[in-house]
Formats: structure tokens, C-alpha cells, sequence
């Protein structure tokens, strides 16, 4: 690539970018994939001079002064297959800190204000076992008694900071509001309302009941692979552009968003941009928890084993690709989305999966499959189980996960890490055993494949 470029500048809107959008719009956790997605769809509507985003980050000033330092203005730098397009994005148009609760409430009591987008990861919402809000969590409880002085100062949690806001939009009579969860967890929309809700009524019952009569929340399932950015994506921008850009973005060319829910408000012509709203966005949910990241926990575990570190170096790897697809073939049975359209989502998969110009590492893919695992390859194995079938590709998931916990592939870092591989230590026999009873899997059929699959991926990792 040429880096004829020799002086580099900061973005400005005068030089770079269109008038800053009067704010309509309030986003919590300003991070790269948010810059990727909302931001980007934003951006390109057919009305996105009208929508203007006030965009609040989680603890660090760090992306708030980036921001700030240049009009609010960022490069998303989209890596194709053998070109990389850089493109400024102006959608944003104030941007906070998110301790800033004077200026999170001053947008939230604005009547121009419609709509409140959420990028926090499923760990900000602060939820119990049963799906409700953690009262227990000292955050929240912090959280609790500082509403209920009434003027908080601080809060901690992003329940607490939405509740704040809404209690001052309340006050000032300016109309209901859609919140939109954006974080990649099923059913959002309704994880979104509990937690706010819950908090609500723990503060104020009667701010409880103004939530559920002027508040909607929209369900969403959301995607756009979104790397860490490094020194040498800088580098090539600054060689493509002449600009210095600490707040940088590196995407991938596909983006998907499906969203289904009121705005009572308005909000921008996502559409426009290719956003797709529907009735339900559960089997969109389903498509993409069983194709891709189902097949990015194989590769991530599989991969790696057989000596892979990007999914690109994985997915071209035969017989890896071999293993996802034969997952998929399984997996692709209990969707209920057309199967021309799941067909055309594998072949994109692959073409995203194979480019070599995002650097999605394994390693990152692999964390914390406890949480993963469970979610993605169960529902498919038990479907399978009940229809009398054995399916190899579902077994292998579970299969190259457990070799993972005893130390094949890359290494294990999940939250219940420590315990699980000590599950799994000892013979392969004792420890699938020991694992497929955490998982509630009783079945002799399944342990014995289970069993051999093991013990074939670690003969794979010794020969390395």
C-alpha cells in the first residue's frame, strides 16, 4: 500500500465534515462497534442532517476527548478483500463522558429528543439470575439510594443513568421515547425494559408506571465485525488520507440491522440505509447465534487446536471449514427463515469469514464460552437428539470446547475458567463427563461421541 502521505492533520468538520445534526437522538457507550453500526446507519439515512447523535461513553474520557478534539468527526476505515476504503462519519454531534448526568439529562428533557441507542455489553445491565435486576449488586445499590436523594451526583450503572434521564424527561413533560438496545443479547428490547423498570420502581413506583405508558423498547439483533484497531490500520490511514485519527474505527464491508418495536417519537430512515424492521426479530436472532457465532466458537476452538489464529486463516483451512459447514447442515434444519435466504447468509459468512484484511483473532473469539456455548450449540444438539439424529457437526462444538478446557488450542479465559477446566482434567472419558453434566447432557449416545472427538482433536494438537 502507498504511503505517499507525508504531513498528517486532525478532522474538522470545516475541512471534513457536514454541519453537526441538531441532537434527536442520545447513545449510551460509545465504543468502535457502535462508530461501525448506529452511527454508521445514522450517517448514511436519507434525513441524517435532521438526526444528530449526543453519544455518552462508559467510564473513560478517553473516547470523549478524541471525539471532542475533532468536532466529533471519525474515520471508519471499511477493510474489503483487496482495498480498504476510508469514509468520515459526522453522525455524532456532542459527546459526553458518562458520569455527565447534567448533560444526559438535559438531552433526555429535550421534546426533540426521540430516541436512546445502547452499546453497554450484556454485563451493563446489571441482571440476576432470573433475567431481572441485580439489587443486590453494590453498583446498584450505590445506584438506588442515590436516586433516591433525588439530585444524584454520581451513578454507576446504566439502569441508574436511563433511569435519571427518563425521571427528568418526566419532569419536563417532553413525551414518550424509544429506547433501543444495540448489545448482542437475545430478546434486548424486553432485557432492556425489566432492568429500567425493576430500578424505576425501586426509586419511584409512580416513575415506574410513567416508564411503561411512555417508553417503548425495541428489540434488535445487530452485526458488523468490528477488530481492535492497531498501529498498522493507523499507518494505511493516515497513508490514505493525510489524517492523524486517534478515534479510528476498522470495520468490515457487511453490517446487518433488524429491529422490531415502536417509535413513538420518530427516528431516522434507517431503512434507507439498509436497516430492516419486521415483527419479530427472533429468527434473525437464532440465524446469527447458530451460523456465525456458532461457527466462530468452532474455529475459535477447533481452529486453533489444528494451530489457527485468525478466523480468515481458519475458514480456508478445509478441513475446518469442513467441520463449520457440517455444523451448519444441522444447525440450518431448525431455522424457520426461508432457506434461500439462510443459503445466501451461509455464502456471506464465508466471504466475510475469508477476508484477510480483518485480523478477527481466535483468541478473542474463544473467551468466556461459558456463557457461549451453552446457547449456541444445546438448542441445535437437543433438536437434533429429539428427531433421533446424532449430528457430528453439533457434537464437535461441544467436543472442541471441552479439549479447549484441558488445554488444547488457545489459551482459556472465562469467567468460570479455573472451575471448568478443573472439570475437565483427568482422563477424557472423566472429563467429558464431568463437563456434559454441567451442561445437563444425559445421553450415553452423545458422550461417546463426544468422547472420541476429544481425544481426535488432542491427538491433532500433539502432532503440532
Amino acid at each position: 500500500m502507498s504511503r505517499a502521505v507525508a504531513t498528517t492533520r486532525r478532522l474538522s468538520r470545516d475541512a471534513d465534515g457536514r454541519p453537526a445534526a441538531p441532537v434527536r437522538l442520545v447513545h449510551l457507550g460509545v465504543g468502535n462497534f457502535f462508530r461501525a453500526h448506529q452511527a454508521w446507519y445514522t450517517e448514511h439515512s436519507d434525513d441524517a442532517a435532521d438526526w444528530g447523535i449526543a453519544a455518552f461513553t462508559g467510564h473513560s474520557r478517553r473516547t470523549a476527548d478524541e471525539l471532542a478534539g475533532q468536532d466529533c468527526l471519525y474515520t471508519l476505515l471499511v477493510r474489503h478483500q483487496s482495498e480498504s476504503v476510508p469514509e468520515v462519519i459526522g453522525a455524532i454531534s456532542a459527546v459526553h463522558v458518562g458520569s455527565d448526568l447534567a448533560n444526559l439529562r438535559g438531552h433526555l428533557a429535550a421534546p426533540a429528543v426521540a430516541v436512546v441507542t445502547l452499546t453497554v455489553t450484556e454485563a451493563g445491565y446489571f441482571r440476576d439470575e432470573s433475567g431481572g435486576l441485580d439489587t443486590e449488586a453494590p453498583a446498584v445499590r450505590n445506584d438506588v439510594a442515590a436516586l433516591r436523594s433525588g439530585s444524584p451526583e454520581e451513578l454507576d450503572t446504566v439502569p441508574g443513568r436511563l433511569v435519571t434521564g427518563l425521571d427528568a424527561r418526566r419532569a419536563s413533560a417532553a413525551g414518550p421515547l424509544a429506547v433501543v438496545s444495540c448489545d448482542n443479547v437475545p430478546h434486548n428490547g424486553a432485557m432492556a425494559r425489566r432492568v429500567v423498570t425493576d430500578l424505576a420502581r425501586e426509586v419511584d413506583p409512580d416513575l415506574a408506571v410513567w416508564i411503561d405508558a411512555n417508553v417503548s423498547f425495541v428489540t434488535t439483533m445487530v452485526d458488523r465485525i468490528t477488530p481492535r484497531t492497531t498501529d498498522e490500520d493507523a499507518a494505511d490511514t493516515r497513508a490514505l488520507t493525510g489524517v492523524d485519527d486517534p478515534a479510528l474505527v476498522v470495520t468490515e464491508p457487511f453490517t446487518e440491522w433488524v429491529l422490531a418495536g415502536d417509535f413513538p417519537s420518530g427516528r431516522p430512515a434507517w431503512e434507507t440505509a439498509g436497516a430492516r424492521f419486521v415483527t419479530d426479530v427472533r429468527p434473525f436472532e437464532t440465524r446469527k447465534l447458530w451460523l456465525l457465532n456458532g461457527a466462530h466458537s468452532i474455529m475459535a476452538y477447533a481452529g486453533s487446536i489444528v494451530g489457527h489464529e485468525t478466523v480468515a486463516d481458519a475458514v480456508l483451512d478445509p478441513e475446518v471449514f469442513g467441520w463449520v459447514e457440517d455444523w451448519w447442515d444441522c444447525a440450518s434444519r431448525y431455522l424457520t427463515l426461508p432457506a434461500e435466504e439462510v443459503t445466501a447468509y451461509r455464502q456471506a459468512l464465508f466471504d466475510r469469514f475469508a477476508n484477510p484484511n480483518i485480523r478477527h483473532l481466535l483468541a478473542q473469539i474463544a473467551a468466556d464460552g461459558s456463557q457461549k456455548v451453552p446457547i449456541r450449540a444445546l438448542p441445535v444438539l437437543r433438536a437434533a437428539r429429539a428427531d433421533g439424529e446424532l449430528p457430528s457437526g453439533t457434537t464437535r462444538f461441544v467436543a472442541a470446547w471441552i479439549a479447549h478446557l484441558r488445554g488444547h488450542g488457545v489459551p482459556v479465559h472465562d469467567v468460570e475458567g479455573e472451575r471448568l477446566a478443573d472439570m475437565a482434567a483427568g482422563t477424557v472419558r472423566e472429563g467429558v463427563a464431568a463437563v456434559l453434566e454441567w451442561l445437563s447432557v444425559d445421553d450415553l449416545e452423545v458422550s461417546a461421541m463426544v468422547e472420541q472427538q476429544v481425544a481426535d482433536l488432542e491427538a491433532r494438537s500433539r502432532e503440532r
